[in-house]
């Protein structure tokens, strides 16, 4: 690990200076971030401490709930506001890490956690996104759990979180303060970013910035649900996630909210997927054409083909377990 200095925020403004000033990044729980010091994977000359920001709160806001960015994951699953209006956030969330880690790890903080590529990791492999410009080994290489859409010439990793799924299944927005004291309220499903030429860049913050919540909006009701497929039964990563907030009335579905884990660079939303949905009878024929379309334009890596296949099982899993019918 390579030396930097250690700074303690006692306040937003402090944080925002320390960190423009020292060209430094945000810690909390630092569950991903030290991981990556450690190999130098990240390199930066300062840490700036933010765990005295007055961020650790889940309160009532409209007719949703604020979450701030420093309430652990084990915090934010095991409120009853979220376990009963919010339980798909819930269930993504006890999908992923360990109980040390959830106890650990922070809302802001996982959002910007970054991807578990073999080859991000390993300093010898050409990377894009640690190292612009060099290639990516990725691809013709083994890339059994790189991505299936959204993925470019420069790099074909995915994003490894559950618990931005789930807020995107959610329609949930990113709360963040820049270097001047301005707020913006940015959606989840536009807070990480395609790779694109630039796929060092995960995501929307600039320098200086600092997630302080995210909003929930209002209890939507229905049927909430998180599926993940992994190689174990705990304690790795998605192959492919799905998570689905459905609402049937009078036989047919009314509300479709989906999003997808494992298959792409950021959170995987296709509005197109939930309109086809929306205003039909559930049945496997419906379920093929929402998969069909889901994939249309998914492109197989080499190891990582099967995905393609899994994908549209898991869907329709999912669906058919939603609407009410049998596995």
């Amino acid at each position: 690990m390579k030396p930097f200095e250690y700074q303690q925020a006692h306040g937003l403004g402090e944080a925002h200076q320390l960190l423009v000033a020292d060209g430094g990044k945000p810690i909390a729980g630092g569950t991903n971030l030290l991981d990556l010091m450690k190999l130098e994977v990240e390199t930066p000359s300062a840490l700036v401490d933010v765990n005295r920001l007055p961020l650790g709160g889940i309160v009532e806001h409209g007719e949703g709930l604020h979450i701030g960015a420093l309430v652990s994951n084990s915090a934010c699953a095991a409120d009853p506001r979220i376990r009963g209006q919010y339980p798909v956030l819930a269930r993504a969330i006890l999908a992923g890490a360990t109980f040390q880690l959830r106890n650990k790890a922070t809302t802001g903080g996982n959002l910007c956690q970054r991807t578990r590529c073999y080859y991000f990791y390993d300093l010898s492999q050409a990377c894009n996104k640690r190292e612009p410009g060099t290639g990516c080994a990725a691809i013709g290489g083994f890339n059994r759990i790189h991505a299936i859409l959204g993925a470019s010439d420069a790099c074909i990793a995915t994003y490894p979180g559950d618990m931005a799924v789930a807020l995107s299944a959610l329609d949930a927005t990113v709360e963040i303060h820049d270097a001047k004291g301005e707020k913006r309220m940015v959606p989840v499903r536009e807070f990480h970013r395609l790779p694109g030429d630039t796929p060092e860049r995960d995501n929307v913050l600039e320098a200086g910035d600092v997630i302080t919540g995210v909003v929930l909006p209002a209890p939507s009701g229905g049927t909430q649900l998180y599926r993940k497929v992994r190689d174990r039964a705990s304690y790795a990563f998605a192959l492919v996630s799905v998570a689905a907030v459905l609402q049937v009335e009078d036989g047919v579905i009314a509300k479709a909210r989906l999003a997808f884990g494992g298959l792409a660079h950021k959170p995987w939303h296709d509005p197109r997927v939930e309109a086809l949905l929306e205003g039909e009878a559930p049945s496997d024929a419906l379920f093929d054409q929402a998969a069909a379309l889901l994939l249309d334009e998914a492109r197989e890596q080499g190891s990582n083909d099967f995905k393609i296949p899994l994908t549209r099982r898991t869907l329709k899993a999912v669906l058919r377990e939603a609407t009410g019918g049998t596995l």
